[in-house]
């Protein structure tokens, strides 16, 4: 495919660099790159693994960001907004009224910001390996300090540093290439702006106000931005759907193909012919309505503290046989345990509710035998399609599942009103317990406490 470099200029004076190839008769799609980025190397690099081969059904533009690859260096604002402008002046250069809009890394944003504020513009969205929340990638503040401090002083250790958290041993390109891509690609004054501003780019407020149907790609061992945030991502924008794939952020060269395949399957509504990603890794969708619930135990910390490892450790397993004997009789199946709770699913919600009151009993009639330590655990039961994939459960269902239990005190049951409308004319007592805005969602949450005590 032949493919043509081209320049806009931005209203601030700004030079971006883009290239288009493909036939202007079939669907474009256009490519907001992760934070550095260099337009020649990058399309060389698409050929040699194939990924041209894939792009054959669109029509593919890509950019180079403000401060790397061939767009201007020297350059004062890096901001979100200068970057969804940028954006902007690249698809109005090229002449495109609606198009498929894929974002990657630090690029993630920029779309995400780009498909709320013109909506009508992006026919369909894909985002892989990227972020609405910046506050935990890179693991901890303190390692994002220290790789801001070391690319500002010192580029050439930072871009060895960076490319550890990029790549591992099978990645399509090697840790020294990299580095030296990274250098090549950016100065280090604009590697630093652009990865200062990567490190506040909050668009959370943006995902409820994207329309565009869409794709989230996440790679499982990716170490720069974690599974999480692209699970934060499909559970908070509307319909999205999600894939996740083996590797790290630049991963093998399989799922690099992989990857772009699912992108123009998504965005031209046709399966083509494209490498399949390795058994067992197959696509997550929403799957059947189910009622996840969770526990907690109240207390767990100070308890620990007080009682010290081993006889704290006596009394964790015994809260973990209880739960467990009572989710196998009532058809519960274990997700996982985070130490001090549980997060089981269940295909019938009135089992769900069911378990949770045998649970509060059961914990009950342990305390009024003599004991030196009193167990109280809060439940919070959500209904409705969670993301599946390899035995775990993702997306809004479980968030708020979580947010719901959170809220509950020490034995209490406290329901979405979803739950509870799903088990009307079964029995239960429900008392409202009004509305709440949980954390990560905008419309506030009805709540109701389901009454257990005899």
């Amino acid at each position: 495919m032949e493919r043509e470099v081209r320049y806009c200029t931005t209203e601030d004076g700004v030079r971006i660099a883009y290239s288009v190839q493909g036939d202007a008769g079939v669907p474009p799609l256009v490519w907001v790159p992760g934070w550095i980025s260099h337009l020649e190397i990058d399309g060389l690099r698409r050929d040699q693994f194939g990924i041209t081969e894939i792009l054959k059904p669109v029509r593919f533009i890509t950019l180079d960001k403000r401060g790397s690859g061939l767009s201007s260096r020297d350059v004062d604002d890096f901001s979100l907004d200068a970057r969804v402008a940028d954006l902007a002046t690249v698809v109005d250069d090229v002449g495109l009224e609606r198009f498929a809009l894929a974002g990657a890394s630090e690029g993630g944003p920029v779309a995400m910001g780009f498909a709320a504020r013109f909506p009508e513009r992006v026919t369909h969205l894909v985002i892989y390996g990227s972020f609405a929340n910046p506050s935990g990638i890179a693991g901890s503040e303190t390692m994002r300090q220290a790789l801001l401090t070391i690319v500002k002083e010192e580029w050439g250790i930072a871009s060895k540093l960076m490319s550890e958290f990029f790549t591992n041993g099978e990645s399509y390109i090697t840790p020294e290439e990299f580095a030296a891509y990274e250098r090549l690609s950016a100065n280090p004054p604009e590697a630093y702006a652009t990865l200062a501003v990567m490190m506040v780019a909050d668009v959370r407020s943006h995902l409820s106000e994207i329309r565009a149907p869409t794709l989230v790609i996440h790679a499982r061992d990716d170490r720069i931005v974690p599974l999480a945030f692209g699970q934060e991502l499909a559970a908070g924008i509307r319909g999205a759907r999600f894939i996740s794939l083996p590797g790290a952020h630049l991963p093998a060269p399989e799922e690099w193909r992989s990857i772009y395949s699912a992108m123009v399957d998504f965005v031209t509504g046709v399966s083509h012919q494209t490498p399949s990603p390795p058994a067992g890794h197959a696509r997550s969708d929403s799957g059947p309505l189910r009622t996840v619930l969770f526990t907690d135990l109240v207390g767990h910390t100070a308890m620990m503290s007080r009682l010290g490892d081993e006889r704290g450790r006596e009394v964790l397993r015994e809260h973990e046989r209880i739960t467990r004997e009572v989710l196998k009789a009532h058809g519960g199946t274990e997700v996982k345990t985070m130490g001090d709770g549980f997060m089981a699913s269940f295909g019938s919600v009135t089992k769900a509710v069911e378990c949770a009151v045998a649970l509060q009993r059961a914990m009950e009639a342990r305390n009024q035998e003599p004991r030196t330590e009193n167990l109280s655990v809060r439940v919070g039961l959500n209904a409705g399609e969670p993301i599946e994939e390899e035995g775990d459960l993702f997306g809004a269902t479980v968030i708020l599942a979580s947010r719901i239990a959170a809220k509950a005190e020490g034995g209490e049951i406290l329901v979405a009103d979803t739950v509870r409308g799903l088990c009307s004319g079964k029995g239960f007592l429900f008392a409202d317990r009004g509305e709440f805005v949980a954390k990560g969602f905008e419309e506030p949450v009805r709540v109701y406490e389901v009454r257990w005590r005899e």
